[in-house]
């Protein structure tokens, strides 16, 4: 009698990850809607988090780098949560040709709140596959990011 293979074995992993990262994006979308912030943008979320893991100013064009998008759409998105208060934006002190970006209370807030629905996420993957298990996973995701930074830096 033949093994019955796991339904993940047959599915490609482009789409694995895709509906992994949706578990995340999900659970996050969901607690920034019950705690009050269901005005964020579709990549406000990148941005938020990404701002409460990296300090207090961050120069904009690291942001628009980030996202992959164009400088319009990552400007138009800085806007967004700019008016829906979200961020601050001034000059940069020490270069005043460069704008810098702070998360503002609401802001922080958000941010807090999007990290302990990540957090949630994580503590259930963690019972479920075990430490261990995500910790290879990790190191399997950084080894597919350096395939892809790798390929952005070769010309051909």
């Amino acid at each position: 009698m033949s093994e019955k293979r796991a339904w993940y074995e047959d599915i490609v992993l482009p789409a694995l990850l895709r509906h992994a990262r949706t578990t995340y994006g999900s659970a996050m979308r969901f607690a920034l809607e019950q705690a009050g912030y269901d005005d964020v943008p579709r990549n406000g979320l990148y941005v938020l988090g990404a701002m409460a893991l990296g300090g207090e100013d961050v120069p904009l064009g690291d942001i628009i780098r980030s996202l992959h998008l164009s400088k319009q759409a990552a400007g138009q998105l800085v806007d967004t949560l700019v008016m829906r208060g979200y961020l601050e934006r001034a000059v940069d002190p020490e270069d005043r040709r460069r704008l810098v970006v702070t998360l503002t209370e609401r802001g922080k807030a958000a941010a807090t709140v999007q990290g302990e629905a990540r957090d949630r996420i994580d503590t259930e993957l963690i019972a479920r596959a075990g430490a261990d298990d995500v910790a290879v996973l990790r190191r399997t995701l950084a080894q597919l990011i350096g395939i892809g930074r790798e390929a952005q830096n070769d010309p051909q």
